[in-house]
């Protein structure tokens, strides 16, 4: 990579493909609903959905993270930067904050179907799964979710925002 910019075109290229796929999570089930008139999500249909939206969104602050890391090189050490960011390394980075978000969004979800398992009604009457809707299909047994979903909500966007904020300070 000869050029200070590519890496960030591709970044921003990414980020462009996550917020694609991040709708077209939500729009097939807003589409039956106008379209189709069935409101209800099922319980597994919802948690896929759940798990989609959550990677999505931890793949874009992952994203922006490695937007904010390439342009600390790009501005610290522009003479190094093409040989730091190589097309390996862009695609290694993208891979790993996949990979990340993958991880993070998942035991939340294993947790929530086992809990929930022997409930009745799986249906759920909203545009979109949510954790509010499925908290509402039982009030107990949910205070597990809701920690660990705070806890990897606040370590994500902490430790990303933390890192992206210490960059642009540094660089500057």
């Amino acid at each position: 990579m000869n050029n200070l910019h590519e890496p960030m075109y591709i970044f921003v290229g990414m980020l462009g493909v996550t917020d694609i796929a991040l709708a077209t999570t939500i729009m097939p089930k807003m589409l039956g609903i106008f379209w189709f008139h069935v409101p209800e999500v099922y319980f597994d249909s919802c948690l896929l959905q759940m798990w989609l939206i959550h990677s999505f969104q931890c793949i874009e602050s992952g994203i922006l993270l490695a937007m904010a890391l390439d342009r600390y090189v790009a501005i610290c050490y522009p003479l190094r930067h093409g040989a730091i960011f190589t097309h390996q390394l862009v695609t290694q980075i993208g891979a790993v904050v996949t990979l990340r978000a993958a991880i993070l969004v998942a035991p939340c979800l294993v947790l929530i179907k086992c809990q929930f398992q022997f409930y009745h009604t799986t249906i759920i009457s909203h545009s979109y799964c949510e954790h509010m809707a499925i908290v509402k299909l039982a009030a107990e047994n949910v205070r597990v979710n809701k920690i660990y979903g705070l806890f990897v909500a606040f370590t994500v966007a902490g430790f990303d925002l933390t890192f992206i904020t210490l960059s642009y300070i540094h660089a500057f």
